[in-house]
């Protein structure tokens, strides 16, 4: 009895990882196919209102967005996007 609840509870977490693993790579094709400005407008815009892009030198927009990331959810390379958006048009 204990060994098929051990061998339930190891199928459980493989699966659990194969779908966190599909998952991750589903939300990477999604950003990889949207541009920096179309990530910029659809995350930022959900909690505040989005300053113009002068408002901030590049830098400070580095942080900026580094600082968004943990809060907003974004991947990395939602970011890195987001980030060269700004930049672009700064």
């Amino acid at each position: 009895m204990k060994e098929r609840l051990i061998f339930f509870i190891g199928v459980v977490v493989a699966v659990t990882i194969v779908l966190l693993a599909a998952g991750c790579s589903a939300t990477s094709n999604v950003a990889a196919n949207r541009s920096g400005a179309q990530l910029w407008g659809e995350n930022c815009v959900r909690c505040h209102n989005a300053p113009t892009p002068a408002t901030l030198s590049d830098w400070e927009w580095e942080v900026a967005v580094s600082h968004m990331r943990l809060r907003a959810n974004l991947t990395e390379l939602e970011s890195e996007k987001i980030v060269e958006f700004l930049k672009s048009v700064n």
